[in-house]
């Protein structure tokens, strides 16, 4: 597929926007910002469902849509009614018409970083296409890694996502103990069930989407960008401009599992593409 396809560029240009939104973030406040940040959730989210679309096919998409977003606002509403699996809550009205209890931009939300937080660990996992490659029994034993490191990967941006949304009143905890030291109001609880419903829908994106979901390629660069740019920007918006510091740091150290690992895997790839692509061709090459 052409690098430069319709597709992809709209795929960075999305990101674009969704970056230039974010930057916007610590410069406005009060309804503005509740504006702003619904609009940043729907660009993440056109950007990861047109991903899905486009670099995978209607099903993937439908699958994706059906698991985050459907799945998503069930767990909410779930949650909102009896507290389980994250604990007791409730949203304010500023972000935006509610069903149920639930912001309707909540599951879009969960649809925005489950999609590149999974091909981040496809990549993680080797996903990356190979030519003539033709996956063996051992490759079975790739999906419980996948979903783990997916899991993580969705889970850990939580402990920036909530301390923030928590700090503008979006949301409140009835009963925000026992809490992680320094996020205060926050109970543990929270995070259980991030780990909780990120495990069930990791699982059931995979045979919903199909086997084209575990493949990767150069049309993910986009999603990368955007999980390894939602990591670098959230640990320093917290630390510099949110006065947040203690979420900056159990971020930075929980979605480094999965971030720091990519920003590798991702360097070392370009490195070796650039020594192939600098080497002089074999006589065989050349008569091939």
């Amino acid at each position: 597929m052409n690098g430069r396809s319709p597709a992809r560029v709209c795929s960075w240009a999305l990101l674009a926007l969704l970056v230039l939104a974010q930057i916007c973030y610590p410069l406005t406040g009060g309804t503005a910002r509740a504006r702003l940040t619904v609009a940043t959730v729907v660009l993440g989210y056109l950007l990861s469902v047109g991903h899905a679309l486009t670099s995978r096919g209607p099903r993937a998409a439908a699958a994706l849509v059906a698991v985050a977003t459907g799945g998503g606002f069930a767990i909410e509403a779930l949650g909102v009614a009896t507290g389980f699996p994250f604990g007791s809550y409730d949203y304010s009205g500023q972000l935006g018409p509610k069903l149920a209890g639930v912001p309707l931009i909540i599951p879009l939300a969960w649809t925005w970083m489950a999609w590149p937080a999974w091909l981040v660990a496809v990549r993680l996992t080797g996903g990356r296409r190979i030519s003539g490659f033709r996956a063996g029994p051992a490759a079975r034993w790739r999906w419980p890694g996948r979903i783990a490191l997916a899991t993580v990967g969705l889970a850990a941006w939580d402990l920036f996502l909530d301390p923030q949304m928590v700090a503008e009143g979006h949301w409140v905890w009835r009963d925000p103990t026992p809490a992680l030291p320094g996020l205060p109001g926050i109970p543990v609880s929270n995070y259980l069930g991030w780990l909780l419903f990120a495990v069930l829908m990791t699982t059931a994106l995979r045979p919903l989407a199909g086997s084209a979901v575990a493949t990767t390629d150069a049309r993910d660069h986009p999603m990368y960008a955007l999980y390894l740019w939602t990591y670098g920007s959230s640990v320093l918006a917290h630390a510099v401009f949110l006065d947040l510091p203690a979420s900056a740091l159990w971020g930075a150290a929980g979605m480094a599992v999965v971030a720091v690992p990519l920003a590798v895997t991702l360097l070392r790839t370009r490195r070796a593409d650039h020594r192939d692509a600098g080497s002089p061709r074999s006589p065989v090459d050349v008569a091939a």
